[in-house]
């Protein structure tokens, strides 16, 4: 999905005033690395990065996205503009060198010179070696951007030699709504973009049907509780334990079951809130005026601890066992 300059402002609004201010002040530096988690539409701001510094009709520091250069930064054929993937698990020095060479030649155009890293957190010794060299001694107006999602994994003298553009969280509205688009259920995109950030992630687990037995075992374990400690012991054992064998399974129901004591809190603070679990309102509505914010508390807390446990490798039977005596006793 391509998104236009307008909407790439709505989505990552703080980082698109700086690349604004950057280009409206002349002062673009030699090397960006755009730092955000899968979803946040780094690729798609470097494109309109690039865009702004290459486009001949700026106007209010935005691309016209009509002129040569704009059209061909978008099409992916301007001879300027490199991209360099990993090969295989790496970004390799053979390519690095490549990409060196392609910038020295004269057969490309005047003016700026930019390129651009997928993963940057990906280069072997060698290519991080050889990008360190070329930006302690850039050779002309050239321009880096360095796109990860692991920024911790970058040289720290490569990480000192660019400016750090840091991008935000797809805010959870948009998500939504581009799920919904999509043709997700609002009920079922209120879930999962609790769960991640990223869309296509967020529409395969729309999609599973393990997450859609998740997302309900967790509802009618939430009510069970409520009423006697014994239904929700029947519970665990019958349809709980058996549906989350892997570690990785039950954490995510852990999660799933956090949520939605933290909708029973938020609807209680405000019956309009966003929830997680909006189709179980009516049932939140219920538990909130018959809970209060300490004993809410303690259920998050125990909710909490008992994800600890799973981390030391206890019996998740019993681990889950005495979940639901604390959860019932609050």
């Amino acid at each position: 999905m391509t998104h236009s300059f307008e909407q790439l402002q709505h989505i990552q609004p703080v980082v698109i005033k700086q690349l604004q201010m950057i280009v409206a002040k002349n002062r673009t530096a030699h090397a960006y690395i755009f730092d955000g988690e899968k979803g946040t539409h780094k690729k798609e701001v470097a494109t309109m990065f690039t865009q702004l510094l290459l486009c001949e009709q700026l106007h209010n520091e935005q691309p016209c996205g009509t002129c040569r250069n704009c059209v061909r930064v978008a099409s992916g054929n301007h001879p300027n503009v490199l991209t360099v993937q990993p090969d295989g698990t790496f970004i390799k020095i053979e390519q690095m060198r490549a990409l060196l060479g392609e910038l020295k030649k004269k057969g490309m155009e005047g003016g700026r010179k930019i390129y651009i890293l997928q993963h940057a957190d990906r280069l072997n010794v060698g290519a991080a070696n050889t990008l360190l060299k070329f930006l302690e001694e850039p050779d002309g107006l050239v321009t880096a951007i360095l796109i990860t999602e692991q920024i911790q994994s970058i040289l720290p003298t490569i990480r000192s030699r660019c400016q750090h553009i840091k991008f935000q969280k797809l805010p959870r509205h948009i998500l939504m709504t581009q799920l919904q688009q999509a043709g997700i259920t609002q009920s079922m995109a209120a879930t999962v973009s609790m769960v991640t950030n990223e869309v296509e992630t967020a529409i395969t687990l729309s999609e599973d049907e393990q997450f859609a037995h998740a997302r309900k075992t967790v509802l009618k374990l939430v009510e069970a509780v409520q009423k006697n400690v014994h239904e929700a012991l029947l519970i665990v054992h019958e349809d709980w334990l058996p549906s989350f064998k892997e570690k990785s399974d039950m954490e995510q129901a852990l999660d799933l079951l956090l949520f939605a004591y933290r909708d029973i809190v938020a609807y209680k603070a405000n019956p309009d809130a966003a929830l997680t679990y909006p189709d179980a309102s009516a049932l939140w509505r219920d538990l909130a005026l018959h809970s209060t914010y300490a004993r809410l508390s303690n259920q998050m807390q125990a909710i909490l601890q008992a994800r600890s446990y799973l981390q030391r490798n206890m019996n998740r039977a019993l681990m889950m066992e005495q979940l639901m005596l604390n959860l019932q006793e609050g």
